[in-house]
């Protein structure tokens, strides 16, 4: 006699499932994917798009791609790194050093490269998500997006552009297989990228027109070789390490003062990009146009060596005057200039703002995140947003930084989620979702404070949205972060047991 039960018939299409699927391979996501491992939580699945890890830091190799925070303070703070070798770290390095801690921590086994996530949303009754991706499906019950405010390059919406018959494209994707040896070239932007690639392109290029609609504000990197001495101290010595990073961070928190409480104190610091810009840039005419007319630090203030130099060349124009169309084989400016190109490397930033998976994961109610921001992303301590159950961003709405290391934020977040986690185990709940008027009171207050921070004086910047609220920036030390999520608060959400 046979017996036939329902057990025995499972779907060929079954999704591979995990407790914890985390999107991005970056810092954000692999920090997570440590972090739960050494709390014992394996169960998870990290979906990277690209091939291989690191996130922001393998897509962006552009010529001169560096950190612009001091090594010290970038990496993690359970995994410091004594064999940096500069001040601020270069991209090849900052790569490496993800590789080893994914192989050190043994998380890479758990990465599904070449999985990009296409949809996600919510399954009221199943309470988990359904993860749709480039390779197929995944099921989870937590979902915890680390893909970042800078992975999706921003193209600029100029006339013409998509005509032009050189080459295009954006320093995040950079071209390797494209010599720009004897070229004329554009690069249409002045941002944190520009500004590192710029004196590389100028040394090979026949001609540079650098296309700046703001002049941003400039001061000195100071970057340098440490010495081996220093590094080898590092190595048999980690306190060392620790106390130089400590002598840092506390550094660097100092100038949140003036960043959030004292704008009017940054008026020393812009003297001292003054002096440095006139020490750079003799011409006078050329230093007018290189001076911004904002208050320092509303924009990203920018760390460089050598590109005010670099626009010194013979062989570099600043075009200052607006783009009104791209043609064939030239740009022309508002002025009626026409200038000639082969190709055009685009420095324009990136999504941040409207972080494009915000259009992909769906919520309870089967809205995107996007459609829930309409007026603006928001979210609870920057980690959990209404709407979407056992939902966790890393780097999320106002988070961002002005001083520090992002890291910092990360491991904070972190740390959240972990005891999150720790917390549905303990109490045997199936999901937790951020309460709405929680959600509206955190934000009530973060916009209060935001708006007596030099990030909101009056300038345009990427901080902003659309509607010009500032969703991007954190406007208080980040220690004050660490308290906020030192542990989950469970009293601030709506809970289901198993």
């Amino acid at each position: 006699m046979v017996t036939m039960t329902q057990t025995t018939e499972v779907p060929e299409s079954t999704a591979p499932h995990h407790r914890v699927a985390i999107i991005g391979s970056g810092f954000a996501g692999l920090g997570m994917a440590i972090r739960l491992r050494q709390h014992r939580i394996d169960d998870f699945v990290i979906l990277e798009r690209a091939d291989d890890l690191g996130g922001t830091w393998y897509a962006n190799t552009y010529p001169g791609c560096q950190c612009d925070v001091p090594s010290l303070l970038y990496s993690y703070s359970f995994a410091p790194n004594p064999d940096w070798s500069r001040a601020y770290a270069p991209q090849a390095e900052i790569e490496e050093y993800i590789r080893r801690c994914a192989d050190h921590y043994d998380v890479k086994r758990s990465v599904r490269f070449g999985h990009d996530v296409l949809d996600a949303r919510w399954d009221a009754d199943a309470r988990r998500w359904s993860i749709t991706t480039s390779q197929g499906p995944y099921t989870a019950d937590l979902l915890v997006v680390g893909s970042g405010g800078l992975s999706e390059p921003a193209l600029p919406d100029i006339p013409g552009l998509a005509d032009f018959e050189g080459a295009v494209f954006h320093s995040a994707r950079w071209d390797h297989d494209h010599d720009l040896t004897g070229e004329r070239v554009a690069a249409i932007g002045t941002g944190a990228s520009a500004i590192q690639f710029v004196p590389r392109i100028q040394q090979v290029a026949d001609h540079l027109s650098v296309f700046q609609r703001t002049a941003p504000w400039i001061i000195p990197r100071n970057d340098r070789a440490f010495t081996g001495w220093e590094r080898a101290l590092f190595r048999r010595v980690p306190l060392a390490q620790r106390l130089a990073r400590a002598f840092v961070y506390w550094t660097r928190e100092l100038l949140v003062i003036p960043l959030t409480r004292r704008p009017a104190m940054t008026a020393v610091a812009a003297g001292q990009a003054r002096r440095y810009l006139e020490a750079q840039v003799a011409d006078p005419e050329l230093r007018e146009r290189l001076t911004p007319d904002y208050t320092l630090g509303c924009k990203r203030v920018l760390l460089s060596d050598d590109y005010l130099q670099s626009l010194t060349r013979p062989n570099v124009a600043l075009v200052t005057s607006g783009i009104r169309e791209v043609r064939a084989h030239d740009i022309v400016t508002e002025d009626g200039t026409e200038h000639p190109v082969d190709t055009i490397v685009l420095g324009t930033g990136f999504e941040a703002t409207e972080p494009p998976i915000a259009r992909r994961v769906h919520g309870r109610d089967g809205r995107t995140m996007r459609e829930h921001w309409a007026d603006g992303m928001e979210a609870y301590l920057g980690t959990t947003v209404a709407g979407f159950p056992n939902l966790f961003m890393l780097t999320g709405p106002n988070t961002g930084l002005g001083h520090s290391s992002m890291i910092l934020m990360m491991e904070s977040q972190f740390n959240y989620i972990i005891d999150a986690v720790e917390t549905m185990d303990a109490r045997n709940l199936a999901t937790l979702e951020v309460r709405p008027p929680v959600v509206a009171d955190y934000n009530r207050a973060l916009q209060r404070r935001l708006g007596a921070t030099v990030w909101n004086s009056g300038c345009s910047s990427w901080y902003l949205d659309a509607n010009g609220r500032n969703t991007l920036m954190w406007p208080d030390f980040t220690w004050k972060f660490r308290q906020r999520t030192r542990r989950f608060d469970a009293a601030s959400y709506t809970t289901s047991y198993r």
